[in-house]
């Protein structure tokens, strides 16, 4: 072998072209995200989770999942044992976690009288349909317990995100979730995509056109996996032409991980996500 020194003009020739295009490669690689969009999905009666993995697995796209424990068209529960190998699947993909309250807890109203305290109702678990007093502490246990099982399922910690079910929240709720280091995220309004609406009135081909037509670049969309009182399912019929119609008009999707707003919060719960 030739000393280094003496090596050919055209070897180093031939490195500089590899390296060359290797700054071009990733360049071209953070271009494909100039249009970002975040995609989000709650959960719901579940149906519809392995057809939407399929799809996010196909088109290579990674979301981020709210997830409590609701009940289940199939199982014990959308966190229950019997889905925890699909959330164990989705956390080896790449997707992120955040809570979405254990027992799916609305928000009902601020209470009068300080410390704050909250009126809630949540919508499944043993208290379903029953209306409760939370101060921010009890607040507090629904998020930690929705994140501490999603952890339990997938080996992979949650993001310090939560949302509020139905989006539903007041400054004092907020407060008392950044007390405990959460930050809410809610959605733009063109990214309801509008899954929990009547068929009857709001088809799949009318969805798909409003959302292609309206999402702008940097939006958080909303979805489900599964709602209960619609009886033409959105996903899969919606879902991956809407994501192949938003990558033909140079959009790409990340996580909240991603998010700019997240990264500038530094997860630490100063501030909160308002979309």
């Amino acid at each position: 072998m030739r000393p280094a020194s003496k090596l050919p003009p055209s070897f180093f020739s031939a490195l500089f072209l590899v390296a060359a295009l290797a700054c071009s490669t990733g360049s071209s690689a953070e271009k494909l995200c100039e249009k970002p969009v975040y995609l989000t999905l709650d959960t719901g009666h579940m149906d519809i989770a392995p057809l939407v993995a399929d799809v996010l697995k196909r088109q290579n796209v990674r979301v981020t999942f709210f997830a409590a424990q609701e009940r289940s068209k199939t199982g014990d529960g959308s966190l229950g044992e019997h889905w925890a190998p699909w959330w164990k699947a989705r956390a080896g993909e790449g997707h992120e976690f955040a809570s979405h309250t254990y027992d799916h807890v609305y928000w009902l109203a601020d209470l009068p009288g300080s410390p704050p305290q909250f009126r809630v109702k949540p919508s499944a678990g043993a208290s379903e349909g029953q209306v409760f007093t939370y101060d921010a502490q009890a607040y507090c246990a629904q998020l930690n317990k929705a994140n501490a099982r999603l952890l339990e399922m997938t080996g992979k910690q949650p993001l310090p995100l939560f949302r509020a079910p139905g989006g539903k929240t007041s400054p004092a709720l907020l407060a008392a979730a950044a007390s405990c280091g959460f930050q809410h995220v809610g959605w733009a309004p063109a990214g309801f995509l509008g899954d929990e609406l009547p068929s009857e009135k709001f088809s799949n081909p009318a969805l798909l056109k409003k959302a292609l037509g309206s999402i702008k670049k940097g939006d958080i969309l909303m979805a489900h996996l599964g709602i209960w009182s619609r009886k033409d399912p959105w996903a899969p019929a919606v879902l991956e032409p809407l994501i192949i119609g938003l990558k033909d008009k140079g959009f790409c999707f990340a996580t909240l991980r991603e998010h700019p707003a997240y990264k500038a919060s530094g997860a630490k719960g100063e501030k909160v996500l308002a979309f």
